[in-house]
């Protein structure tokens, strides 16, 4: 879970790392074992941003070379450029699902938010989350049916 409030371009790049960091760290702690024994884990990414005009309009990329800028995020705002990294998180398959929103400090005390993209939602997450758990739980009493029946 992260957000992002002001020094939209100062911290861009640093969230985005953390985001393939920690599920790059995740994943490799999963594949040596530090959670054995287990099922494959699920792994979630949940992201808020401030919704504010600094957030919201398009800005262009300074381009370092050598490196190119992808060009799906130049001229766009940090909101889409966030919603970009949070789609591609889960289509790369580093995380299981994310979800991205945007909430300003004057309606978001009162509960309200946007979400810009149905496959990033809330309620798509916590389907996600709710799917993985009820298969764990499920798993967990079959296990139980099994070693009763083992050991009769």
């Amino acid at each position: 879970m992260k957000s992002q409030v002001g020094s939209f371009g100062n911290n861009f790049n640093n969230r985005v790392e953390e985001a393939l960091g920690n599920a790059t760290d995740f994943w490799a702690a999963y594949r040596e074992g530090t959670f054995s024994p287990s099922q494959k884990p699920w792994l979630g990414y949940l992201f808020m941003l401030e919704e504010r005009e600094a957030s919201m309009r398009a800005t262009k990329l300074i381009t370092l070379k050598p490196y190119k800028v992808d060009e799906a995020f130049q001229k766009r705002s940090y909101a889409k450029r966030y919603e970009l990294v949070c789609e591609r998180l889960v289509r790369d398959r580093l995380y299981d699902a994310a979800c991205f929103f945007t909430s300003n400090a004057q309606t978001g005390k009162r509960g309200e938010y946007k979400e810009p993209n149905q496959e990033l939602s809330i309620k798509n997450f916590a389907i996600s989350l709710h799917a993985r758990a009820a298969a764990f739980a499920r798993m967990g009493e079959e296990i139980k049916v099994l070693e009763r029946k083992n050991t009769k």
